[in-house]
């Protein structure tokens, strides 16, 4: 006896080959959802990775922020320490300066002669004084030219005896106190 199928076999190959379509394109989905999932996971692993570094960093630049401050700050005491040492330096050598201000002071001052007032700002003295003749006080002045030490007498003012009332002439002078080093300085530039 002869078979025959009565089945649509095509309807069922269209239908076997609708379900194949359909398992393919779940599994494509699947596969898909698990490579987009897996780069996502690969995403998140390398941005936390960079966040440690970035918080790292950050710490690093903060101690180091503090190590400069502290640099910074020991700067500024190593400056005012060397200021310090300059000034300490300047007065240590300018002590004896003042000794041999007054002594030349005494020798220059000539007979008549009264000292009233003397003030001194970096090498420059103001003198006050009294004298018996307006003779005496250009006296003074040419001894100080003359000192080695101390040069270059400027009269300010000077009173006569006969305004003052007191008998004496008033004047006020200044001069330069000359320190060594300018004097060898400029005997060594002469020679």
């Amino acid at each position: 006896m002869a078979r025959i199928n009565l089945l649509p076999w095509r309807e069922a190959r269209r239908q076997r080959r609708q379900r194949d379509l359909v398992s393919a394109i779940v599994a494509a989905v699947i596969v898909t959802l698990l490579a987009g999932f897996a780069v996502q996971m690969q995403f998140s692993s390398m941005i936390d990775s960079q966040k440690e570094r970035n918080t790292f960093l950050s710490q690093q630049i903060q101690e180091l922020n503090k190590i400069i401050k502290e640099i910074d700050r020991l700067e500024a005491r190593k400056q005012d320490l060397l200021a310090s040492m300059k000034i300490i330096q300047t007065l240590q050598e300018s002590r004896p300066e003042i000794v041999r201000l007054f002594d030349e002071l005494v020798t220059a001052m000539p007979e008549g002669v009264f000292i009233v007032d003397l003030k001194q700002s970096d090498g420059n003295i103001t003198l006050q004084g009294r004298a018996q003749s307006n003779a005496r006080v250009s006296a003074l002045m040419r001894n100080i030219e003359d000192s080695e030490w101390i040069g270059s007498p400027q009269l300010l003012v000077i009173e006569n005896k006969d305004q003052t009332g007191t008998g004496l002439s008033h004047f006020r002078l200044s001069f330069k106190q000359e320190r060594k080093k300018e004097k060898e300085d400029e005997q060594s530039d002469a020679g």
